[in-house]
């Protein structure tokens, strides 16, 4: 394999975790709770990592028009489960298609901004960002389990 098809298939993966994650919240209300001394609940980590892949992969890498909104991606709290999961099914056909479509010369570019305090390949952004959608993925099954007492949920694994 390629390292963007293997890329791709684990940002792929991934999430379809965030979606299993969202759909085994109880109830819509769920999502916003938190508990003490945890600032962002579900729904918001949710919007963020939204959208940190819609700028830095889908607008940046694959120039998919997206204007981000930072401050809304912790400030909204009124989207049901049903209109997030329709959020990561969208992510779940750009993200993926958008890292296959890169060739080794691409992964070796500098990215466009430099995401981490200076500039930076492209192959490099990718493997931060998908160790930040992992960071916050296993923050919200934290909080999903810590708010309704449930388990672990059997997640997705690579296809």
């Amino acid at each position: 394999m390629h390292l963007t098809s293997d890329l791709a298939q684990l940002f792929a993966r991934d999430l379809k975790r965030l979606r299993q994650e969202i759909e085994a919240f109880p109830d819509d209300a769920t999502l916003w709770r938190t508990v003490p001394g945890v600032t962002n609940p579900a729904g918001n980590l949710t919007l963020h990592l939204e959208g940190n892949l819609r700028e830095y992969i889908g607008r940046q890498l694959a120039g998919i028009a997206y204007q981000r909104h930072r401050d809304s991606e912790f400030n909204q709290r009124d989207l049901t489960r049903s209109e997030l999961c329709n959020r990561i099914a969208s992510l779940t056909e750009q993200i993926p298609a958008a890292i296959g479509s890169l060739n080794d010369a691409d992964l070796a570019r500098q990215h466009p901004e430099a995401v981490l305090g200076h500039p930076t390949s492209t192959h490099q952004v990718l493997a931060s960002l998908l160790g930040h959608l992992n960071y916050h993925l296993g923050q919200i099954d934290y909080l999903r389990r810590t708010l309704t007492t449930a388990g672990a949920i059997p997640l997705a694994g690579l296809d």
